[in-house]
C-alpha cells in the first residue's frame, strides 16, 4: 500500500505549513489565541476560508473543493503540528459531513461565514409540536458550543437518532482542558428543523461521520506527537549533563526510540484508516477508524508523557510547549471516544469471528 502523498497533497501541506506558521511559530502564538474567546483566531480562520481548506471535503457543487479523506488528514496534522485551536475536525469535517451527506447547503461553512457545532449524546430527544420539531434535553461538552452560529445536534425520536439543525438553545461557556472553549447546551421546547427524514433511523450516517472525524482527530495528534518528539530530540542532543550531551546516556536515547517507535505505529494506522475511507467502505471505514483513534490514544499519550519525562522539570512549564503538546494529546484522546470505549468496541467484535485451532 502506498502511503507517499502526491505532488498536489505536498502542496496542500505547504501551504497550510506557512499559513498556520504566520500565528502559531512558537507557543506563545496559541496562548494568546486561547487566552480569549472564542478561543482560536478568527482572522486564521477567514483566511483558512479564502484557501479552500474549510472546503476541502465537500462536493464542488456544494461549493467545496470534491477532496478526501488523504487530503483532509494532511490539513489536521498541520493543524496537530502547531496546535493551532481552529475548529477544522469538529466544524468542517464532523458537522460539514453530517450536513453534506444529508444534500444540506455547507456553502456557508465552506466560506466560514457559519461556525457550526455538534450535539450528541443521549441527552436530547426530539417531539412534534404542532408543525414543528422541538427540542428538549441537554449536552456537555458542546466544543465552541457558545461561538458556534449553528447547533447540528444528534436527538432521539421515539428511540432512533436523527438529526436537527438550530441557531437556538441556551449556552453556558466554559474553557477546556487543553485551553479550548466548550459549552453546557440546553434545549427546553426548542424549535429546530429535520436534517433528512427525523423518522428514518440516522445512526449510520452519525456513525459514518464520526469515523471520518476520529481519523482526522488520529491524524491530528500525529502532527502533535511528531512536534514533539522532534522537540524532546533536539533537547537531549543540545542539553549537557556531566559533561556530555543527554543523548550520550543510552537510558533516555532507547526511550527516545520508543517514542519514535510509537509515532509511527500510529502513523501508519492513520493513513492506513485514511485510505480505508477513501474507498467508500463505511461500514469498513467504521472500524478502520476506531483502530486508527486506538493507536493514536496509545501511542498519544507514550509520547506525551516521555517527553515531558524526557525534558524534566521545563517540561512542566507552561511557557515551554512540550506540556501543551501532552495537554491536546489527551483531549484528543477523550474526543469522540476515549481509549476504553474503541478497545471495548473492537474487543466484542472478535466474537464476530471463527475460532481457529492453533494445531493446524
Amino acid at each position: 500500500m502506498d502511503f507517499d502523498y502526491s505532488d498536489e497533497q505536498r502542496a496542500l501541506r505547504e501551504a497550510v505549513r506557512a499559513l498556520l506558521g504566520k500565528t502559531y511559530a512558537t507557543i506563545d502564538g496559541r496562548r494568546a489565541a486561547t487566552a480569549k474567546d472564542p478561543g482560536f483566531d478568527e482572522a486564521v480562520w477567514s483566511r483558512l476560508a479564502e484557501m479552500g481548506v474549510l472546503g476541502l471535503p465537500f462536493p464542488e457543487e456544494a461549493g467545496g473543493m470534491g477532496a478526501g479523506p488523504v487530503e483532509v488528514a494532511v490539513v489536521a496534522e498541520e493543524l496537530g503540528r502547531v496546535l493551532a485551536p481552529e475548529p477544522f475536525v469538529e466544524a468542517v469535517v464532523l458537522c460539514g459531513g453530517l450536513l453534506a451527506r444529508a444534500d444540506a447547503d455547507v456553502s456557508a461553512i465552506a466560506n466560514g461565514t457559519v461556525l457550526p457545532a455538534y450535539v450528541g449524546g443521549p441527552g436530547v430527544t426530539a417531539r412534534r409540536d404542532g408543525d414543528l420539531w422541538v427540542l428538549d434535553g441537554g449536552a456537555s461538552p458542546v466544543l465552541n458550543g457558545a461561538r458556534a452560529d449553528l447547533l447540528v445536534v444528534v436527538a432521539d425520536v421515539d428511540g432512533t437518532p436523527a438529526l436537527f439543525t438550530t441557531a437556538q438553545g441556551e449556552r453556558t461557556a466554559f474553557a477546556t482542558y487543553d485551553g479550548g472553549r466548550a459549552a453546557r447546551v440546553t434545549f427546553d421546547g426548542t424549535a429546530a428543523g429535520p436534517i433528512g427524514d427525523p423518522a428514518a433511523d440516522a445512526s449510520g450516517t452519525i456513525a459514518y461521520a464520526r469515523a471520518c472525524a476520529q481519523v482526522a482527530y488520529a491524524h491530528e495528534a500525529l502532527g502533535a506527537m511528531e512536534r514533539a518528539l522532534e522537540m524532546t530530540r533536539d533537547y537531549l542532543r543540545d542539553r549537557h549533563q556531566f559533561g556530555k550531551p543527554l543523548k550520550a546516556f543510552q537510558n533516555l536515547a532507547f526511550r527516545a526510540s520508543d517514542m519514535y517507535v510509537c509515532l509511527e505505529l500510529a502513523r501508519s494506522m492513520a493513513l492506513w484508516a485514511s485510505l480505508v475511507l477513501q474507498d467508500g467502505d463505511e461500514a469498513e471505514g467504521v472500524e478502520a477508524a476506531s483502530r486508527a483513534k486506538l493507536r493514536a490514544a496509545e501511542s498519544g499519550r507514550r509520547i506525551g508523557q516521555e517527553a515531558i519525562q524526557l525534558h524534566g522539570g521545563i517540561g512542566l512549564t507552561m511557557e515551554y510547549g512540550v506540556g501543551h503538546y501532552a495537554m491536546r494529546l489527551t483531549t484528543i484522546e477523550h474526543l469522540l471516544g476515549n481509549r476504553r470505549h474503541h478497545l471495548a468496541g473492537l474487543a466484542a467484535a472478535v466474537s464476530d469471528h471463527r475460532g481457529v485451532d492453533p494445531l493446524r
